[in-house]
Parts: structure tokens; C-alpha cells; sequence
């Protein structure tokens, strides 16, 4: 992928496309890739970089969602499913199997989540990984060898499959332009352009250089997650807003903590939360939390009682706890939450637990809500009603055995930090093939080093920001600018 060469292709005034997707997280690139593969021509405009918001601040799972099994949402749980052995199958060397253990504090809790995790299995019949099994408390500790001992009765061990969503997202950008679409990073949409009150182009600003491009489509997507009503307010001002966001923030420490390769689910904490704790990238995640009312914006900031409660949980569970002082990175991300009351009134609506299709009277297609795992889904469901909507040729939805692309480095050469799994070909790649603009593009999404250790992050900053200056023909202004702006440790609010 070559940002210069997808720019030329908007140069045409004239050309009309049949989708304009706006928004370049895991709903848009979805729906671009859907979208391309039936044969329709794909342009797909993201404000900042892909997977920038929402989509690259996940808790890093491809799952069913144990924790709907509780509350009887047994469709949700086969549809999600489903699209992880999808995923599995057509992303092998992006999502993996991950084994979990439920601890047992409680005599009886090795039966009562051991019978709900075989309903689990049951529900992905054929695309399932493995069988649930029951560990004694000797076997857990084998596993987990850092989970606190006293008090357990022993654990249910079950599968579920892991994966690291910023670069799930760059796969799926190239997958959707090796089929014909046109997607552009740094590329904001100012306004939605109408011709006999029908939606029919938009206008739009590169966010580097400042240069205006006017698009005409047939159908307009609208799949901008926690920003949603930013657009359908450019469509109608007056419209009622629908996503009422949730934070959720995540802690990213040293691998002991965890001890071994399983991960752990606490389903049912204190205050009624679901608590994990993952092995990713040689560390371990812990998360989540859930807290509103919150501000929508593009980097949104943890907060101080997000992260005490994190690091207390961790202490309650896990035999050495982590102190503040052990967080080696966090990350805070906003999901977009959908008021189904709201979203009926005024529109032409389509609701699921899962997600929510939108139409507007001028023609606007919105999708929200939703999560990673289903995207694949929600795409289709999207595209099937934009083309209906656009008045497009009926194409059959070729997504659900197709491969995403992804290429690995082979990473030669010195890492950049001894804390750091990366080298300066990890850099080169991302600036020459994968549309890298920033020094952010590169440390938190084509590598995820500021996810994995936000100091050593800072170490190499300006090293990768050099060569990266090199390679996109840059000053020494850019790369001080870059440096100077690159975030060290998220300041808490």
C-alpha cells in the first residue's frame, strides 16, 4: 500500500464511486473490504490512521462472549462464534487459539462455569477449538503459576482465540486494495455533499498537506464508531444522538505476573465485572474496566481510579501484585454503545444485539455498535443495505472464507530496544508498504511497541523518526516535531 498512489486515484473529479466508507477502524475496513470483493468501487477515508481509535485498544481477544451465556443471549454467542473460527481460518497468522482458566474460589464453581463453557462449545459446533476440561488446583497452578493458591478449589480451562487488532486492521486495509478499493489514511471528512436531498459525494481534507478532494458516490457509509454522530449530524443536525460511550482501560506488565502461557477470566469480580488477564507479546494485559459518562475523543485517557482498580483486582488474584510502579504501558479505549430507543426514533432502523444499522432520509448508511470478533458480519449486513440503498447491482458477499493479507518482516539486524520485539525493518516496512505517516502510526500501530513498553518507546523515538524522515523525504523540523509530540506514559485523569 502506497498512500501517494491511492491519492492520485481520488484526483478524478468526475469518477463516481459506488461506496465511500468514512471511517478506517475494524467497521470501515470491514465494510471496504466486503464492499470491493462484490465488485463495487471502494473508497474508504479515515480521519487519522487505521485502527487509530476504538479498533487498536481492545482487550486482544477473538471471542464468543462467555459472559453473555449468563444472561441467555445464546444467537449472539453462535454468531460471534462463528466469525472466530472465520477468523481463525482466514487470518491464521494474526489470530491464534488462547487457552483461559475460570479459578474456582468457591466449591462449586468448577461445575457451574465447566457446564455453561460446554454450552460454549456446543454453540461452535464444527468451528470450535477445543473441549472445556477441568483442572484440579495443583493443574491451575501449573498454568498460572502466579495465581494466588489459597482458597482455590482448582479452575475450568477453555478456549478462545487472541490476536492483535491494529495489525488485523492493516491486513484488511491491504486486502480490500489488492481487490480495488481506495483507502487513505490522514484523510478527514469536512462535509456530506446532497444533490436533490440524496446524499451523493463528500468533501474531504488531507490532514498532512491540506489539500481538498470532492468525492461522489452512490452510497455513503458512515462507520466511525464513538464519532457516529459526528457524521449524522454533518447528514441532519437535528438528529438525536445514539452512542453513549463506555471506557475501558488496560494495563500492560511484566509477563511474571502471569507466569505461564494461559490466560486468566475472573467472571465475576466484586462489583459484578469481568476481569482478564492475558499473555500477549511476552506480557501480560489486565483489564477491563467500564466507566461513563466519558468525553468522546480520538485518545482518550485513563483514569486514576480505572488503574487503581485494575492494580487492586490484580492483588486480590494473583500472589505477587503488581504495584503502580510495574505498569510498563496503558491504554485506554471508548466502545461505542448504542441507545436502541434512540436509534429507532427518526430513522430507518435495523437493531441487533450486536450491532445497528442505520439509514437516514437522505440516504445516509450508519453502522455501530458491535465488537472485533463479528466484524465480518456487521460488514456484510452493511454493505447488503448500502447497496440497497445506493441502488447498486445485487453481488453476492464473497467474505467469509477469504484470506486477509498479511506480511511479516523477516527482521534482521539489531532490535531498537532490548525491550522492544522490533527492528528498523519493522519501520521501513511500515513507511514504504503500509502507509505510516506519523511516528505514532509506526510505535503504536504497525509495531505496537508504545503498547508494549511506552519508555522504551521514547528511547528509540528518534531513531525510527530519522529513518522515517529519510524514507518520506522530511526535515529535521518534521522529526523534532515528531519526537517532541510522541506521547510518553498516558497521563492520568
Amino acid at each position: 500500500m502506497n498512500r501517494s498512489e491511492q491519492l492520485s486515484r481520488l484526483a478524478d473529479t468526475g469518477e463516481i464511486w459506488d461506496v465511500i466508507v468514512i471511517g478506517g477502524g475494524a467497521s470501515g475496513l470491514g465494510a471496504a473490504v466486503d464492499a470491493a470483493t462484490r465488485g463495487y468501487r471502494t473508497v474508504l477515508l479515515e480521519q487519522a490512521d487505521f485502527a487509530e481509535g476504538t479498533s487498536s485498544k481492545s482487550t486482544k481477544l477473538i471471542h464468543g462472549g462467555v459472559r453473555y451465556l449468563r444472561s441467555g443471549e445464546l444467537g449472539l454467542v453462535r454468531e460471534s462464534l462463528r466469525e472466530r473460527g472465520r477468523l481463525l481460518h482466514n487470518a491464521p497468522d494474526l489470530v491464534e487459539p488462547l487457552a483461559f482458566v475460570v479459578p474456582a474460589y468457591r466449591w462449586y464453581e468448577r461445575l457451574f462455569y465447566g457446564a455453561g463453557l460446554t454450552i460454549y462449545d456446543l454453540l461452535a459446533g464444527k468451528r470450535g477449538i477445543a473441549s472445556t476440561g477441568y483442572l484440579s488446583a495443583s493443574e491451575v497452578a501449573g498454568k498460572i503459576p502466579n495465581l494466588r493458591q489459597t482458597g482455590l478449589y482448582g479452575g475450568t480451562l477453555y478456549w478462545d482465540g487472541q490476536f492483535d487488532d491494529a495489525r488485523l486492521a492493516i491486513a484488511m486495509a491491504a486486502t480490500a486494495v489488492a481487490n480495488g478499493a481506495v483507502v487513505v489514511n490522514h484523510l478527514k471528512v469536512d462535509a456530506l455533499v446532497r444533490e436533490n436531498g440524496r446524499l451523493n459525494g463528500v468533501v474531504a481534507r488531507d490532514m498532512l498537506d491540506g489539500t481538498e478532494y470532492r468525492l461522489k458516490g452512490r452510497v455513503v457509509i458512515n462507520a466511525t464508531g464513538v464519532f457516529t454522530d459526528f457524521v449524522r449530524k454533518m447528514d441532519d443536525p437535528g438528529v438525536s444522538e445514539v452512542v453513549r460511550p463506555s471506557q475501558g482501560i488496560h494495563l500492560v506488565l511484566d509477563r511474571r505476573f502471569l507466569g505461564g502461557d494461559t490466560a486468566v477470566m475472573i467472571p465475576n469480580t466484586e462489583d459484578g465485572r469481568v476481569l482478564f488477564a492475558i499473555p500477549w507479546k511476552n506480557r501480560m494485559i489486565l483489564g477491563t474496566t467500564d466507566t461513563e459518562p466519558v468525553p468522546i475523543e480520538l485518545h482518550p485517557k485513563p483514569l486514576a481510579e480505572e488503574v487503581d482498580y485494575l492494580i487492586r483486582h490484580a492483588g486480590l488474584y494473583f500472589s505477587e501484585a503488581p504495584t503502580h510502579d510495574d505498569i510498563k504501558a496503558t491504554f485506554a479505549g471508548l466502545r461505542p454503545l448504542v441507545s436502541p430507543s434512540k436509534a429507532k426514533a427518526g430513522s430507518t432502523a435495523q437493531l441487533s444485539r450486536s450491532h445497528s444499522l442505520l439509514v437516514s432520509d437522505s440516504g445516509l448508511v450508519t453502522i455501530t455498535g458491535g465488537k472485533w470478533t463479528t466484524y465480518r458480519q456487521m460488514a456484510e449486513d452493511t454493505v447488503d443495505l448500502a447497496a440497497k440503498t445506493g441502488n447498486l447491482p445485487v453481488a453476492p458477499c464473497l467474505t467469509g472464507d477469504l484470506p486477509l493479507l498479511n506480511k511479516e518482516p523477516l527482521r534482521r539486524g539489531a532490535l531498537l530496544d532490548p525491550e522492544l520485539p522490533y527492528t528498523m525493518e519493522d519501520v521501513e516496512q511500515a513507511v514504504v508498504g503500509e502507509m505510516a505517516m506519523t511516528l505514532d502510526d509506526v510505535l503504536s500501530r504497525r509495531t505496537r511497541s508504545r503498547f508494549l513498553d511506552e519508555a522504551a518507546s521514547c528511547r528509540c523515538a528518534k531513531e525510527v523518526a530519522l529513518r522515517m524522515a529519510s524514507l518520506l523525504g522530511r526535515d529535521d523540523r518534521w522529526v523534532e516535531d515528531q519526537v517532541s509530540g510522541f506521547p510518553a506514559r498516558s497521563p492520568l485523569d
